[in-house]
């Protein structure tokens, strides 16, 4: 499994060295990307991977922002796939993608 490799002391710099700054950062990246997900799978459903490769970029820049490597990385291939119009990785990497979310829940 991928690792999440967050970089908590990254991600609080990014919000200003402010503890509930950052957990308003988090729950907002919780909930953007609990929607970028679910707009995966319906991609994946309708074989739309230029939906895939959007909301896969979406998830990307956001982990991006808060130090959270695992997903970017992740999201970084669901990304590439998608614009290759390749949908035969995604399934694999969607559940990477659900397990790291779920590790994201869990952390303040």
């Amino acid at each position: 499994m991928v690792d999440l490799g967050w970089d908590r002391s990254f991600a609080l710099e990014q919000s200003g060295d402010d503890e509930e700054i950052l957990e308003e950062l988090l729950d907002l990246f919780r909930d953007s990307s609990a929607s970028d997900l679910a707009k995966i799978k319906n991609g994946v459903a309708d074989r739309d991977s230029v939906a895939v490769a959007d909301a896969a970029h979406s998830i990307k820049g956001a982990a991006a922002s808060l130090g959270i490597e695992g997903i970017r990385r992740v999201a970084t291939d669901m990304e590439k796939n998608g614009r290759e119009g390749d949908l035969e990785k995604i399934p694999d990497l969607l559940v990477k993608l659900e397990a790291l979310l779920v590790e994201v829940a869990g952390i303040k």
